[in-house]
C-alpha cells in the first residue's frame, strides 16, 4: 500500500547557490522563502574540489547565464559557503521559524549537515541518483531521504533505492550489491523505504521545456516503486508546480532568487519573491480544492438546491378535477416542490383544488 498523504504538500523554496556567494543575500533568501509561507528553504553545501574536477565542462545553460571563460570548478568555487556561513543561514531559518535544508554533494558536505546540523532530511540531487558511496552515506544517516530522480531511468531507481534500503537497515553492515538487492526485495527493506524516502519526478534542463516535464510519471513512480511522490521543477512559472500537487506530489521543491536578473546559473530559471509567495497560496487552495472523493451537495451549496433546481408548476389557471397534462402542467424555478423527475407519473392525475398560473402543484 502506498502511504496516503495525511499532510499538506511539503514545499521547499530552493535558493540553491542564488545567494552568488554573499552570505547576506542568502540572509534575504530566507527572510523571503519564509515570507512565502515555505516549509523549508534549501541551499547546497559543497567542495568545488571534491565535486568536479577543474577541467569538467558546464551545462549549455551554465554557459548561458555565466562567463563562459570560466570553468564549472571555478564557477562553482565562487559559490561555495562556508561552515560558518552555514550556522548563521540555519540561526536564521530557527529566527524566522522555517526549516534550514542542503544538499551534500560530496560526502564530507554529507557528514557536516548530518553530524554538525543534524538535519530531519537529506536532499540528493538528480546527478548523485548513481553514485552509490554518497547514497550509502545517507542511508547510514537513518534520516529521511528525498531523492531527485532527473535524467534517470526506472532501473538506476531502482539500484539507488536498492542501496538506500540496505543501509537505512543496516548502517554498520559492509556493503555488497547481493545484500543490497535482497535488502530491497524484503518485506522490511520495502516498508522502511515507505517510512524515509520520497522520489522527486524531475528534469534537470534549466528551464525545462513545458513538452519535456511529463507529470505522468508521477503516476509510473507510484505504481512502480509504492513510495511518496513529489516534483523538482525547473520549468518557468508556478503552472506546473500546482498542477503536480492537483495530480498527488506530496512535495513540490521549486528554485527561487531575489532578483531573475541577477548574473548566476540558476536565477533566470528561479522565481522572485511575489511569484515564490503566490505558488504556495495557489498550492495551498488546491489542497483545500481536493477535498473527498465522494459527491455529494456540501454545505456551501446546500442553500442554493431550492433556489436552482424546479418544481412541477400550473403553466395556465387549473381548475378542480381537471386532469394534468403537458398542456398545463410545466416545471419552473424554486425546487421546494414537486421534483420535476415526478413529471410523468402526475401527468393524467386529476387537479386536487383550483390553481393559479405559476402556483405550485401540491400532494
Amino acid at each position: 500500500m502506498m502511504r496516503e498523504r495525511k499532510s499538506p504538500t511539503y514545499i521547499i523554496a530552493e535558493a540553491g547557490v542564488n545567494h552568488n556567494g554573499s552570505l547576506e543575500k542568502a540572509k534575504a533568501l530566507v527572510e523571503a522563502a519564509a515570507l512565502a509561507g515555505a516549509d523549508a528553504v534549501k541551499f547546497q553545501t559543497f567542495q568545488a574540489s571534491e565535486l568536479v574536477t577543474q577541467f569538467a565542462s558546464k551545462a549549455e545553460y551554465q554557459n548561458e547565464n555565466t562567463d563562459q571563460k570560466q570553468s564549472q570548478f571555478e564557477m562553482l568555487k565562487e559559490l561555495e559557503l562556508n561552515q560558518k556561513s552555514h550556522h548563521v543561514l540555519r540561526d536564521h531559518c530557527q529566527q524566522y521559524k522555517i526549516q534550514f535544508l542542503s544538499t551534500p554533494f560530496d560526502l564530507a558536505s554529507l557528514d557536516i549537515l548530518h553530524r554538525e546540523f543534524n538535519l530531519p532530511k537529506i536532499k540528493m540531487a538528480s546527478g548523485e541518483i548513481t553514485n552509490a558511496p554518497l547514497l550509502l552515506a545517507a542511508g547510514r544517516t537513518q534520516k529521511d531521504i528525498i531523492l531527485s530522480t532527473g535524467m534517470s531511468t526506472l532501473g538506476e531507481i531502482e539500484q539507488a533505492l536498492q542501496i538506500l534500503s540496505f543501509s537505512l537497515l543496516f548502517p554498520k553492515e559492509s556493503f555488497s550489491e547481493t545484500k543490497a538487492e535482497k535488502a530491497y526485495f524484503s518485506e522490511a527493506g520495502q516498508r522502511i523505504l515507505r517510512e524515509k524516502v520520497t522520489l522527486l519526478h524531475c528534469n534537470t534542463e534549466y528551464p525545462t521545456p513545458f513538452e519535456d516535464v511529463n507529470l505522468r510519471v508521477m503516476d509510473t513512480l507510484k505504481q512502480s516503486f509504492y513510495l511518496p511522490v513529489g516534483l523538482s521543477d525547473h520549468t518557468l512559472g508556478i503552472a506546473i508546480p500546482i498542477a503536480a500537487v492537483a495530480r498527488g506530489a506530496s512535495l513540490i521543491e521549486k528554485h527561487f532568487t531575489l532578483d531573475t536578473q541577477l548574473p548566476g546559473p540558476d536565477h533566470k530559471a528561479s522565481l522572485e519573491p511575489n511569484s515564490l509567495k503566490e505558488m504556495v497560496n495557489s498550492i495551498r487552495q488546491v489542497e483545500k480544492s481536493l477535498g473527498r472523493p465522494q459527491k455529494f451537495p456540501t454545505p456551501s451549496e446546500l442553500k442554493n438546491r431550492d433556489i436552482a433546481r424546479k418544481s412541477l408548476i400550473a403553466k395556465k389557471n387549473i381548475l378542480a378535477g381537471e386532469i394534468l397534462s403537458s398542456e398545463n402542467l410545466t416545471c419552473k424555478r424554486p425546487g421546494s416542490g414537486i421534483s420535476p423527475m415526478k413529471y410523468w407519473s402526475w401527468l393524467g392525475k386529476k387537479a386536487n383544488r383550483n390553481y393559479l398560473v405559476d402556483e405550485m402543484i401540491e400532494e
